[in-house]
């Protein structure tokens, strides 16, 4: 695998938020998002094969493969069975417009899917087929940068038969207090959640 980064912090997004976590982060990307906080992920980087990276992680207990697009990557179905095989707890992150179907269905494994808003200038990008092959215990997360995005994501979830969890949080360095006050109101069937890891360390990459 082309890898950019490997580090331990704590997840700083959706249902797994503050817990210790072993971050893989793959290269690549096909997605240009407005406001992508990752953009040294698009290149560069080491070739790492699977068998390293499972030794690497050998005394980790939770697993975040990330990007990027981790997808993108043709090992990443060796690499995610092989965790599996070692008993880790994983979190798949993964951009939404990429087909999900050869994901391992395993209680193990967290599918955290994006959905793309306006804001992003991706929202075309999505492939909804892959709604249907969403776990009751994955993630389908929006990013929330404004009133158009509210509402795109709030008609999106009203449009789909959505059977796993649902999170909205805001872009990165927005307060949260106004988003969190519209899904109170709406009484909206969503978690709001911050990004934990830049309310304690800001924009600073953790390698």
């Amino acid at each position: 695998m082309r890898v950019c980064e490997m580090f331990r912090s704590i997840q700083g997004e959706g249902l797994m938020i503050g817990s210790v976590t072993y971050f893989i982060r793959s290269v690549g990307c096909n997605l240009s998002c407005s406001w992508c906080d990752t953009k040294y992920s698009r290149d560069g980087g080491d070739d790492i094969s699977v068998r390293e990276i499972i030794d690497h992680v050998k005394n980790e207990r939770n697993i975040c493969v990330t990007g990027g697009e981790p997808l993108l990557q043709k090992d990443v179905y060796e690499l995610l069975n092989s965790l599996l095989k070692e008993g880790k707890n994983i979190v798949l992150e993964t951009n939404g417009s990429i087909d999900i179907s050869k994901v391992p269905a395993d209680k193990n494994l967290m599918i955290s899917m994006d959905i793309k808003c306006p804001s992003s200038s991706m929202s075309e990008k999505m492939n909804m087929s892959n709604i249907q092959h969403l776990k009751p215990t994955d993630q389908l997360k929006f990013i929330i940068g404004d009133g158009s995005d509210l509402e795109y994501a709030v008609s999106f979830i009203e449009s789909y038969d959505i059977r796993c969890n649902i999170i909205f949080s805001p872009v990165g360095g927005m307060d949260i207090e106004p988003l969190t006050e519209e899904v109170v109101d709406r009484n909206l069937n969503v978690r709001v959640l911050p990004q934990l890891h830049k309310l304690i360390w800001g924009n600073k990459r953790s390698v």
